[in-house]
């Protein structure tokens, strides 16, 4: 069992998106993943259940299965079997397979219309293995369909881990923060870190189009304890300011992920 496995054999990422830093995430993650099928559906003239949804490293089912409901033609892969269990057992239409994001041999050139990468990024280290990831969601999408792929961001690890945890001087010593304060993975790690220009540099490599970039959580993952305080009325206003400031430049990359927004050309 992979390091990886054993983390998400523990991990609850379906409890996760149900706390309220989560359900930030989740609310805004969901906006935007329904205007992509939205897009694509007039532009196809197509019905909700020929919208084919692939969603690769698909965790629990969190959005899959929420997809599926809707009456939307999803599919899951994940590569834990843990995760692939839980999925299964909630009894929904999703299509889950096991299966890698650096192969998906499984499926044909041109077939979802939108494609969610929102896992594997997180834990693939090299440039080429997230490049490989990214070209594999490129064959699978139509042409003019949409990938939405999310990040782990630098200085959300540089903050908590380095600063808030106490670990940013053994980090320096050991080499896994550069000298700018980069994150650099060692082998084990189970997370790798992101900076705008790194994300940049594999659209680039990719030959993929950016529609947008958003911070699907802002500031909520630093603010937890304040969120969990608030009455039900000020969440929903807090919602209400985060919808309204996602998109702005100024604040991607300072919350905890990315989301990037991207139109397969061919």
């Amino acid at each position: 069992m992979t390091e990886l496995e054993k983390y998400y054999n523990k991990f609850n990422e379906d409890k996760r998106l149900t706390r309220r830093h989560g359900r930030v995430e989740y609310i805004t993650s969901m906006k935007y993943i329904h205007q992509c099928i939205d897009e694509q559906m007039k532009e196809r003239m197509i019905e909700k259940s020929d919208v084919r949804i692939l969603d690769i490293g698909a965790g629990t089912g969190r959005y899959s299965v929420a997809l599926a409901e809707e009456g939307y033609d999803v599919t899951a892969v994940e590569l834990v079997k843990y995760n692939l269990g839980i999925l299964k057992s909630k009894g929904s239409r999703v299509k889950a397979f096991q299966g890698n994001a650096l192969k998906l041999s499984r499926f044909a050139d041109n077939v979802f219309d939108v494609t969610l990468l929102f896992g594997p990024m997180y834990h693939l280290y090299t440039f080429e293995d997230k490049l490989k990831a990214l070209e594999e969601a490129k064959r699978v999408t139509r042409p003019g369909g949409k990938i939405l792929v999310a990040y782990c961001m630098n200085e959300y690890g540089v903050l908590l881990y380095g600063f808030r945890d106490g670990n940013v001087k053994q980090c320096l010593a050991d080499g896994r923060l550069s000298e700018d304060f980069r994150c650099i993975p060692r082998e084990g790690d189970l997370y790798d870190y992101m900076r705008l220009e790194d994300i940049d540099a594999i659209n680039a490599a990719a030959g993929l189009e950016r529609i947008r970039i958003i911070s699907p959580d802002g500031p909520a993952n630093y603010m937890r304890p304040v969120l969990n305080a608030m009455d039900e009325e000020t969440f929903e206003l807090f919602i209400q300011y985060h919808l309204s400031v996602c998109e702005r430049q100024d604040l991607i990359g300072a919350g905890a992920h990315t989301l990037d927004i991207l139109k397969n050309n061919k």
